[in-house]
């Protein structure tokens, strides 16, 4: 039986999604939770790993099992399990077919920055902090020169083992509420750090220090070296995957 699972965290002190030997992570918190509920040893697959530091509001994965719980067991049985920095969402079977990584059509993400002269204390593990004023009206302009399928090697980092640095950019949104500048990006897929690499080279522009032309420039030229620093991890989250309905994975709302 395959069984779906939405999932949920705080990614500050977990490094990264993906397991690993030396540190804590959120597969390896999850295949544990999971493996105690089943009783017998549980390996999930995940729609995009994230890196350490950085949060999710709705990762999907699936899992093949043969034990018998109800969805409300399996969802209630993790969380009593899971660190309080995790919980699982909702749990659903679904079809063989589905693949929690291969059968997403897109994932989204956002990026959030309190833009104040006062640094952030209720919301410093959620949000990245730009005390010099930022033109967000700017920043959505120069963003909207990477939408549609490009060549990103000028947003990749160098440890990014994709085959190639194709992707296809749905929709990327710059909008000012209050303190705070949300950037929204949903692409296809996504490269190694390329959301933060992107937001660290709408950023100059904000502060206005390069125009509005310069991701352009950046996206042609295709070299990570003069494009803009990495922003920092805490101010993304994951908002989750979009798949074809068939499938009845639901949709978190941002």
């Amino acid at each position: 039986m395959r069984l779906a699972l939405g999932i949920e965290y705080d990614g500050t002190d977990f490094l990264g999604w993906q397991r690993l030997s030396h540190g804590r992570t959120v597969q390896q918190v999850l295949e544990a939770a999971l493996g105690k509920v089943a009783h017998a040893p549980i390996e999930v697959t995940c729609a995009g790993r994230t890196d350490s530091g950085v949060h999710a509001l709705q990762q999907v994965v699936h899992f093949d099992t043969e034990a018998e719980r109800s969805d409300y067991g399996w969802m209630m049985g993790c969380n009593s399990l899971l660190p309080r920095a995790a919980a699982v969402r909702w749990v659903r079977p679904v079809e063989g077919e589905f693949h929690a990584r291969y059968s997403a059509t897109s994932r989204r993400y956002r990026y959030r920055i309190l833009n104040r002269p006062a640094r952030p204390g209720l919301q410093a593990r959620f949000l990245t902090w730009e005390r010099r004023p930022l033109d967000a009206i700017a920043m959505h302009q120069a963003a909207q020169a990477v939408v549609g399928e490009n060549d990103f090697s000028a947003f990749r980092t160098a440890a990014c083992q994709a085959p190639h640095a194709r992707r296809r950019m749905i929709a990327i949104t710059v909008e000012r509420q209050g303190e705070e500048v949300r950037i929204d990006v949903e692409a296809n897929a996504f490269l190694h750090h390329m959301v933060r690499n992107l937001v660290g080279s709408l950023l100059p522009i904000g502060r206005g220090e390069r125009p509005v032309e310069w991701m352009a420039e950046l996206l042609a030229g295709r070299d990570r070296s003069v494009a803009g620093p990495t922003a920092p991890a805490e101010g993304l989250c994951f908002i989750g995957p979009r798949y074809p309905d068939r499938f009845g994975i639901p949709e978190p709302t941002p």
